[in-house]
């Protein structure tokens, strides 16, 4: 049986060259994951609708992104100008995440090429992220009665700050985010569980650490995991400030998905971030959590 991958070409927005965000790499990506064998053919998404997205979002936000009426400053705080083709592709990966989490469920594992907007909130974006795609699926499946004890497990080097606020109240949803104490969100807000790591960290503490904690969500009773694996804790990012070898991640994505999968957990992975000085490594590493899940399958 073959992972099922999510996947669309409208995951690559037109944002200009120049851009800080390397908004390239799903696509490339995507290109990756066929030409290793990983993955034979994607599962294509449909973009979310507003009921789906009105879940975690409030109305005027979505409208304000859909209409592109969102205020200047709201635009700046996102960091991505506010496009058609940026207005679709938040629409399709939101889509795309909703639609892996189902694919999870039937299969036991699955992943999207795209999401893990964690600093999203629920009338906001910041720091490239539009919708929170996570939240968004989250809701997705609690309002079906597909699942009942949700674990976010997020590893991208920042907080995931708009996942702990969207489900602060929510007892139905765990939050765990294990990122850089000094980086991006300057002001952190409370997630059921936060880690915090110290600037220039490496492989061997950073997965003891992991191990620790893991070992701890274990003696919860959760029946589907949302995993941000984020690879800006790569020595060589140019946003992240820990110091991950490719090695690291590798481990790290193959500790995650293995804690949960031999318990018979269902597992959505989504991107998070990468801003690797390397775009061709930004890739590759990107491709370790497919690959990880890929072995599981």
């Amino acid at each position: 049986m073959e992972l099922p991958v999510v996947n669309h070409k409208d995951y690559v927005a037109k944002i200009g060259d120049d851009h800080k965000f390397p908004i390239n790499k799903f696509g490339e990506l995507a290109k990756y994951l066929i030409n290793k064998k990983i993955v034979k053919k994607f599962h294509k998404p449909y973009p979310c609708s507003f009921e789906t997205l009105n879940r975690a979002h409030s109305k005027n936000y979505i409208n304000n992104i859909k209409n592109k009426t969102l205020d200047e400053n709201g635009v700046k705080k996102i960091g991505f100008p506010l496009v058609d083709s940026v207005v679709q592709r938040s629409l399709v990966a939101t889509g795309g995440t909703v639609l892996a989490s189902k694919l999870a469920l039937n299969y036991g594992i699955a992943c999207n090429t795209a999401g893990g907007s964690h600093h999203a909130n629920y009338d906001e974006g910041a720091g490239y992220c539009v919708f929170n795609d996570v939240a968004v699926a989250a809701h997705y499946l609690l309002d079906r009665g597909l699942a009942n004890r949700m674990l976010i497990v997020d590893l991208d080097v920042h907080q995931g700050n708009g996942n702990s606020e969207i489900f602060k109240d929510n007892k139905h949803v765990f939050t765990f985010s294990m990122h850089s104490k000094t980086n991006y969100p300057a002001k952190k807000s409370i997630s059921d569980l936060d880690i915090e790591l110290q600037d220039n960290l490496e492989d061997d503490a950073y997965i003891k650490t992991l191990k620790l904690y893991l070992n701890k969500l274990n003696n919860e009773n959760f029946d589907f995991v949302f995993y941000i694996a984020g690879v800006d804790i790569h020595f060589n990012d140019r946003l992240g400030k820990l110091k991950i070898s490719d090695e690291g991640i590798k481990k790290r994505d193959e500790l995650v998905i293995e804690n949960f999968s031999s318990k018979r957990i269902p597992i959505c992975g989504v991107l998070g971030g990468g801003y690797n000085k390397d775009f061709n490594k930004l890739v590759e590493l990107h491709s370790l959590l497919h690959q990880s899940c890929a072995k599981l399958i």
